[in-house]
């Protein structure tokens, strides 16, 4: 899940279906199209289409849908209006979980969302009932054979880098959004290759879960990122894989 366990998020990632890809692939697709009506086609030009192209190279998203996706939207060849909205929920266990939605129809979404929580045992939050436990941050994540350790923190650090953490699986860098760029740059220019690159929500407050919980919570953000209009979604759920 895009929660607290960074690594869980990168196996689930390397391990989705084709089918599944292609569905992530359109969602990316609208998250860019947003990005260029907004500010423009191009990439030095526009911060928020360049976060979504690293998220587009983190989910392996072939080129030509990309090119596909920046033309179409700055051709205005899609009439669709969307709205960008965010659900704050608490799901069973007193987890908290943070949805961002790309919508053209607020109704539609907001009432998908609201029948898979309840079913699920949750319940929506009020605004800021969830966000408050959630800080953005930017994060680099690095498999650990694809730098030594000690050049990885110096380079983090000297960047302008908030944080750098490693353990056995690699590295994680996290930053002030503002910092992400340049520090990411500098990562690039070492010639290292990341995992995933982005912009994100990072739990300040985690609420530990057994592993019965662990699959109830998993289960419920799978059904919520299989939802058309969602985009992303993270938790503050420390599941026991995560603690081991």
């Amino acid at each position: 899940m895009a929660g607290h366990n960074k690594w869980s998020k990168v196996k689930r990632q390397k391990g989705v279906t084709d089918a599944k890809k292609a569905k992530v692939f359109a969602k990316l697709a609208r998250e860019i199209g947003i990005a260029v009506k907004a500010a423009g086609p191009e990439a030095d030009l526009n911060p928020r289409l360049r976060m979504i192209l690293l998220k587009c190279r983190s989910a392996n998203m072939p080129a030509d849908n990309i090119e596909r996706a920046i033309k179409k939207a700055a051709g205005d060849d899609d009439g669709a209006n969307y709205e960008e909205l965010t659900y704050e929920i608490f799901a069973p266990g007193g987890v908290a979980i943070l949805v961002h939605a790309n919508t053209d129809n607020r109704n539609r979404t907001a009432s998908d969302i609201r029948h898979v929580v309840t079913k699920a045992g949750g319940q929506l939050g009020s605004a800021g009932a969830v966000t408050r436990l959630f800080e953005r941050k930017g994060q680099i994540i690095i498999d650990r054979e694809a730098a030594e350790e000690d050049m990885m923190m110096e380079l983090a650090l000297e960047s302008g880098a908030d944080d750098f953490t490693a353990d056995e699986n690699g590295y994680e860098i996290l930053t002030d959004p503002a910092q992400f760029e340049p520090v990411h740059k500098a990562v690039e220019d070492k010639g290292v290759t990341t995992l995933s690159a982005e912009i994100t929500y990072i739990a300040q407050q985690t609420t530990a879960i057994d592993e019965a919980g662990s699959e109830s919570i998993q289960r419920l953000v799978d059904i919520l990122e299989e939802n058309e209009d969602v985009s992303d979604v993270f938790t503050n759920a420390e599941s026991p894989e995560a603690t081991n």
